[in-house]
């Protein structure tokens, strides 16, 4: 069974979860307007990350006997200056969920869960990818600056980028429990 606090807190990084699916959503609308196809497909598999996010650990607290709550998710921003700006504003968002989950697994410790501090450290690795991801698009935006051939290359370059199988195990519901 799952101590009150711990989820509650859980319940709370369900929210931020779903709150970074929102974002990204908003983020491949803007490439969508902009026909930048290929950047708006990295935002595609990002939002279903963020949803595959949200699903573990609505599983985590529902194995352990909890309750899930939803609350409201607030809206996003809509429109950014440029590709830089958004995957900037998506850099920094990654760091802030990466805080959220040191905090959460943290709190797992002080609890002295070991099954939600367990559960956490996939948490902490996966963040340490996102946030890779995410800064490894800015850096090669500013070495592009303004040029052209070089933001659509890079376009290029997203549009092929892959959801991982163990999303796509989750999404096709070929994954017990995920």
């Amino acid at each position: 069974m799952m101590k009150k606090k711990l989820q509650d807190a859980f319940n709370a990084q369900i929210n931020e979860e779903l709150y970074s699916a929102y974002l990204y959503a908003a983020m491949r609308a803007a490439f969508e307007s902009m026909n930048l196809k290929g950047y708006a497909n990295w935002m595609r598999l990002q939002v279903e990350e963020e949803l595959f996010h949200a699903r573990k650990f609505m599983e985590f607290i529902f194995e352990r006997g909890g309750e899930v709550e939803l609350k409201a998710i607030k809206q996003p921003q809509a429109q950014w200056d440029s590709p830089l700006a958004m995957f900037e504003a998506a850099y920094r968002h990654e760091c802030h969920i990466s805080e959220c989950i040191n905090k959460l697994s943290t709190l797992a410790m002080k609890e002295d869960d070991h099954a939600a501090r367990i559960f956490l450290e996939w948490f902490v690795t996966e963040q340490v990818e996102e946030e890779a991801n995410a800064d490894g698009m800015v850096q090669n935006l500013k070495l592009m600056k303004d040029a052209p051939g070089g933001l659509f290359m890079l376009d290029r370059e997203a549009g092929q980028r892959v959801i991982s199988p163990l999303v796509l195990a989750s999404i096709t519901g070929a994954a017990a429990g995920a």
